[in-house]
């Protein structure tokens, strides 16, 4: 199935058509939840794989044995992508799932669902520089044009998976209607790695030892995971990813995006995020994703908890 060239629109939002199709789309939106899964959700170039390792080392208490051995796509597979369902059949042990899926299309799935939900948010001008670059080796993603132009596009929220902002308002504005959701960003992940480890440990009551959390943090390096081909996606086939024209594993920075944004995109785009972000309940400054780590927003059952901000956890 290559359809590289193909994009699926679902509640108005483009996704590629080389992994999804509008029966895998309604599956995931209509999909069957337990209360034992984790489910990882993100907008695109926002830390996702980074978290597919740190919750896989998590729950395996420190061995890298699988994550060294399975590609990640099959640890923690896809819910929209098409082979999901083949993927989630073969394997053991608890259920973590990916989504880039926003919350309107898969909130229905997930209200009645004890699932843990992780959600991992970025800073948006990182994730357009990062987003641009994958569209350039990515061959099942349209071509981005000029980065001025991909920019338009991503302020406008018609690149494929849809607006970033509505994306990350629309998880956010609404974690108080899930009873187990971890926030945390690609910030907090790159300035404090361990303590990372820790926190979503604590979130999937899975405690690891020092020493466990230790092997953990060096497995989930930008350095390792960069070479690490279960993680680096140079599994894949060129003619869908042509990693002669950049690297998956680029460059995990935080502020990357000051080597690409002319003055006046910087402008433009800070005007845009204060108007869209006007709304939101967790009304985040761009600065916040380049300081000092905050505490991570968790919710914890009962449901009826209210969204907090707590040191603790």
């Amino acid at each position: 199935m290559a359809r590289l060239d193909v994009a699926e629109t679902f509640y108005n939002i483009k996704f590629p058509g080389h992994m999804h199709t509008q029966d895998s789309l309604n599956y995931a939106a209509n999909f069957k939840f337990q209360d034992t899964d984790t489910v990882i959700v993100t907008y695109p170039k926002s830390g996702t794989t980074w978290m597919q390792e740190i919750i896989i080392m998590v729950l395996n208490k420190g061995d890298p044995t699988i994550a060294c051995s399975q590609p990640n796509w099959l640890r923690a597979p896809w819910l929209e992508q098409y082979f999901f369902c083949q993927l989630l059949q073969a394997s053991t042990g608890p259920r973590i799932i990916t989504t880039h899926l926003p919350y309107h299309i898969l909130a229905p799935a997930l209200r009645d669902s004890k699932a843990k939900v992780v959600y991992v948010a970025r800073n948006p001008k990182d994730v357009a520089v990062s987003y641009y670059h994958f569209h350039k080796m990515a061959n099942f993603l349209p071509d981005p044009g000029t980065f001025s132009e991909f920019l338009s596009d991503f302020l406008e929220g018609t690149v494929h998976y849809g607006s970033w902002f509505d994306h990350v308002k629309g998880w956010t504005d609404h974690a108080q209607n899930f009873q187990k959701f971890l926030y945390i960003t690609y910030e907090e992940m790159c300035q404090d790695l361990y303590g990372s480890l820790e926190k979503v440990s604590r979130f999937l009551q899975c405690t690891l030892t020092e020493e466990e959390l230790k092997i953990s943090q060096k497995h989930c390096s930008f350095n390792s995971m960069e070479e690490n081909i279960m993680v680096n996606y140079t599994l894949i086939p060129q003619e869908i990813m042509d990693h002669s024209k950049g690297k998956f594993m680029r460059k995990g920075k935080i502020g990357d995006w000051k080597n690409m944004f002319t003055e006046e995109q910087s402008d433009v785009f800070d005007a845009v995020y204060s108007a869209q972000m006007a709304d939101s309940s967790q009304l985040f400054k761009l600065e916040y994703f380049e300081s000092t780590p905050k505490p991570m927003i968790t919710i914890s059952t009962p449901a009826s908890s209210s969204l907090r901000n707590d040191s603790t956890q």
